[in-house]
């Protein structure tokens, strides 16, 4: 057992109170990818949203093109391998902040977030859509506008702590709301007609919906909570780590290979719905 030597109380008052205030995590966020690849290991906070992030439920492996993006950011560029967290949206920020996970994958870009912690540059763009069922009475008459599906009759799906969560929280005044913990339990409400409209990220639903011919994909005017889809970090990340990570997700957009990552994990799903 190791002994600490002795020192006075103020310093033990001092002491005392770092061991308090301090944050679980943040000295290796000091140290960011000097820390990673030190542990030889790269971690990824990892909340399941098809085409972002998908996880085999029969072999618990991970895919979807930000699994891709951190797998090959830690192998080319750290020299480390990546591991996959399994987490919740709820989850992504606190797992950040308390180093459970270096990097939270596919969180979108919110004021309120970035309070807690830091971005990478987005690696795409993001916007809240709907799905319905196209034979819905409910909607016969419905177009773009939000007001067509906030109606006090109507219910309304959205996985918990979402960026889609919180837009539509704000957003809708009379539907009401079903909160669930993933992307499965959404669709199947809407599947089970338990929910009237699913409310996910666009690249998500437009997804869902070629796979299923009854569903009907509406992107609303206005734009709902269009922002830019990153990396998490620590807040305390040193500004030439992100800086590596930015080049890093620029380059790759910039090439286009971003967009063929994207049609990689879309060709996946697809794929998987028709062996269902």
């Amino acid at each position: 057992m190791a002994r600490f030597p002795r020192y006075s109380f103020a310093s033990g008052v001092a002491f005392a109170s770092a061991l308090i205030f301090a944050q679980p995590g943040a000295h290796a966020a000091d140290q960011a990818w000097a820390s990673v690849q030190q542990a030889g290991v790269l971690r990824c906070g990892a909340a399941v949203a098809a085409p972002y992030v998908m996880r085999d439920p029969a072999t618990g492996k991970y895919s979807g093109y930000f699994v891709d993006l951190c797998r090959d950011f830690a192998e080319q560029v750290l020299k480390v391998k990546a591991q996959f967290v399994d987490t919740n949206w709820d989850n992504q920020v606190a797992g950040v902040q308390s180093g459970k996970w270096d990097m939270a994958m596919a969180l979108n870009q919110t004021p309120e977030r970035a309070k807690a912690v830091a971005f990478s540059v987005p690696a795409t763009d993001y916007q809240v859509s709907l799905l319905v069922n196209r034979k819905n009475p409910k909607f016969s008459a419905a177009g773009t506008d939000l007001s067509d599906y906030d109606k006090p009759d109507v219910t309304i799906a959205v996985i918990s702590g979402t960026a889609a969560d919180k837009a539509i929280t704000s957003a809708i005044k009379q539907a009401k709301l079903m909160r669930l913990p993933g992307s499965d339990e959404t669709r199947l409400a809407l599947m089970s007609r338990r929910a009237d409209v699913l409310a996910d990220a666009n690249d998500t639903n437009h997804l869902f919906a070629m796979a299923n011919e009854w569903a009907k994909e509406v992107l609303p005017v206005p734009a709902l909570a269009k922002q830019g889809v990153s990396f998490a970090l620590s807040r305390t990340t040193p500004a030439d780590d992100l800086a590596q990570l930015d080049a890093y997700i620029t380059r790759r957009r910039e090439s286009g290979e971003i967009d063929k990552l994207v049609d990689k994990a879309s060709a996946e799903i697809i794929a998987g719905n028709k062996a269902q």
